[in-house]
């Protein structure tokens, strides 16, 4: 039996960190965008991350950021794996991955079949696709989901995760539609915009682990 993947993305405090790792999430991100009301400054970030070693992987979650911000983030964190939430084309994955040797993600929003197969350009840049609703105001985090049945017969031919409004609730749900072997939620365990909630985090993780 695989073990399911979940992803907390978005910590931004010990205390929630800690719950994270408490609850058994297996990848946990740290979200380094100005915009988004998850971001953390670098100096944090690295304080976080040494909460983590040895516990979960961290994932460093970018967007469009230009070389010295990658640069940057990447020495202060020394992350698992490298998120890329924006435009970023293949050949940018796959330049990052070469130069840095680390696992990278490639976030996709996903509006209809088509943007599937466009997925496919991605295949040998990255590690992992990270199927996520189509960004709004931020890339994502914004709490809305997609229609997972686009999901039930796509031809899966790289590593992915389902990511996009999911909660306790319903993250059980969408593993039993999708078979998806990697669930991320950030905004369906907050108490506020940027607030994680520990009993949120713990729920998720038990309903996701017994969906």
């Amino acid at each position: 039996m695989r073990e399911q993947l979940i992803k907390i993305c978005g910590l931004s405090s010990p205390d929630t960190m800690q719950a994270a790792l408490d609850a058994g999430a297996t990848h946990v991100g740290l979200v380094h965008y100005q915009p988004s009301p998850r971001h953390i400054e670098l100096p944090d970030a690295s304080r976080l991350r040494a909460m983590a070693r040895g516990r979960a992987k961290v994932v460093l979650l970018l967007v469009n950021a230009d070389i010295e911000t990658t640069s940057a983030a990447i020495e202060a964190i020394k992350p698992e794996v490298i998120q890329f939430h924006g435009t970023e084309t293949p050949e940018w994955c796959a330049l990052v991955r070469k130069q840095v040797n680390i696992e990278v993600w490639k976030a996709l929003g996903v509006k209809d079949k088509p943007t599937l197969k466009k997925s496919a350009r991605y295949v040998g840049k990255v590690d992992r696709l990270l199927f996520d609703a189509p960004a709004t105001a931020l890339p994502g985090g914004n709490g809305t989901s997609f229609d997972w049945s686009l999901l039930a017969d796509h031809e899966h031919t790289a590593a992915w995760g389902l990511a996009g409004g999911l909660t306790p609730e319903n993250v059980a749900d969408a593993i039993a539609q999708t078979g998806a072997p990697l669930v991320d939620t950030s905004s369906g365990v907050e108490s506020a915009p940027g607030i994680k909630d520990a009993a949120k985090i713990a729920a998720f993780c038990a309903a996701a682990k017994a969906g």
